[in-house]
């Protein structure tokens, strides 16, 4: 790894020399994989003092502690925050913690599938006051969960599968830079993109990408939707549904709404946090980078939310099917929210909103269920749920596990038609989604069960974009 990697990991600046020394005697006389310690490093930098008697990583454990020591004489007050779930890993929680650090951070919570992410866990909820920090949102702004009910019998689902895999087979596109031949049109493209420059110059890609989903965990699959009691918020009596659910985001341009901003406020930090907080970096929100990140971070929000809209459009057009009935959400944002009596900017990263009668969305795995939820109101965690089972097992370690054949094979003598995936998404990478629903019964309440039958992913093994 070069310095600007080390240094995008978080790794202060007057570390970096010996990183690059531990790691070439770690690959060259020790025989660690690339990989391996890009995963170790990670977990380093977020929490050192694990780190401090580890033979390998000792020398530069202790070397971080004193850089951040030495850039923070004075002790930051920490808030305390409440956890849902029980196997959540140290560095997760080492993430959380920091984020409790921050000055002007006044409310967390950690919901039951967390795991870590960059700068905020994934699953990780933060309420601050007057700032709002991009990478607490994270770089896929807005990715999103949709789900329509259709008029098509699930019996149907099964006896003419082949018309189902073929609406998703063409009105589908997945991968990193992914687009259709011809642009679809919506509303979404005539609304003001002159919100910050990123948006601006990023208008044409975003147009090209609309309708398109992602790499990593995005999918779109036809499943069965159960209600076992009639639902006036869904509008839907007991029964037997055919339905299709997506998950994906904003795209390259959210991305770069998220590295641009999150470049500036970097760039803004106070000498004594520079080696601290590094990926936390925050905005004011009443500054003018504040400003147009929050406007851009909203268009990136609709543009989100029409990605879906096309997307479900053009495969049920393609099925020749009707909707009559749907919900959706957002993770990986934030909002302007009242709790405790005062407004504050709450990042829900990898969380679902769970005010009081909000519907959302929260998604298993290819092999297991999701569920549709309707919020609680629980304000300790700050009207907030998980937004899946959450990862257990990274990308490169499940790479290695898993053969793909091995596990659609699998998946097939179950019912289940992956069209396409990669063995990084492979079911056993994550967490049991019923005891995940089952820790945060307090948060939400299921109104349906929805099993996947026909799944669509990217297979080209690009990195996840979220």
């Amino acid at each position: 790894m070069n310095a600007r990697q080390l240094e995008k990991l978080g790794m202060p600046l007057d570390c970096i020399p010996t990183a690059i020394q531990t790691i070439q005697t770690l690959v060259g006389q020790q025989g660690f994989r690339g990989k391996d310690v890009k995963s170790s490093l990670q977990a380093l930098v977020t929490d050192p003092a694990l780190y401090v008697e580890d033979p390998n990583w000792s020398g530069l454990a202790n070397e971080i502690v004193a850089s951040r020591q030495s850039n923070d004489s004075s002790p930051l007050r920490q808030i305390e925050y409440p956890t849902w779930g029980e196997d959540i890993d140290a560095g997760a929680h080492a993430q959380m913690a920091l984020a409790c650090r921050l000055p002007m951070a006044v409310g967390a919570a950690m919901m039951p599938d967390a795991h870590v992410g960059y700068g905020l866990p994934i699953g990780g909820v933060l309420a601050t006051e007057n700032a709002v920090i991009p990478y607490a949102v994270g770089v896929d702004i807005a990715c999103r969960m949709k789900l329509s009910v259709i008029d098509l019998a699930p019996e149907e689902l099964e006896s003419q599968s082949h018309r189902f895999e073929n609406a998703i087979e063409r009105g589908t596109r997945f991968g990193v830079g992914a687009r259709h031949e011809t642009p679809h049109d919506h509303p979404v493209m005539d609304q003001d993109w002159n919100v910050s420059r990123c948006t601006r110059e990023k208008k044409d890609v975003a147009r090209k990408q609309l309708g398109t989903s992602g790499s990593g965990n995005h999918f779109v699959e036809w499943g069965t939707l159960t209600l076992t009691k009639n639902s006036p918020e869904l509008g839907l009596n007991a029964g037997r549904y055919t339905a299709l659910l997506s998950h994906s985001g904003s795209r390259g341009t959210g991305a770069a709404v998220c590295s641009t901003y999150s470049s500036i406020a970097r760039a803004r930090l106070p000498r004594k946090y520079q080696n601290l907080f590094g990926y936390l970096a925050w905005l004011e929100m009443d500054s003018e980078a504040g400003q147009e990140y929050w406007a851009a971070m909203n268009l990136m929000g609709d543009y989100a939310a029409a990605n879906h809209d096309v997307i479900h459009r053009l495969v049920n057009k393609l099925l020749g099917a009707r909707i009559i009935a749907g919900v959706e959400n957002h993770h990986n944002f934030a909002w302007k929210e009242i709790h405790g009596g005062r407004e504050v900017i709450v990042h829900r990263k990898g969380a679902t909103p769970a005010g009081k009668g909000v519907l959302g969305v929260i998604p298993g795995s290819m092999a297991t269920p999701g569920f549709v939820v309707c919020g609680k109101g629980h304000e300790g965690s700050l009207l907030s749920a998980s937004h899946g089972a959450g990862r257990c097992m990274s990308r490169t370690a499940a790479r290695n596990q898993y053969r793909w054949n091995a596990v659609r094979n699998d998946l097939a003598t179950k019912g289940i038609r992956v069209l396409s995936a990669g063995a990084d998404e492979a079911p056993g990478v994550y967490k049991d989604i019923h005891r995940v629903m089952n820790a945060q019964s307090d948060l939400v309440e299921v109104l349906a069960r929805f099993d996947p039958k026909i799944v669509k992913m990217c297979e080209d093994g690009s990195p996840a974009e979220d």
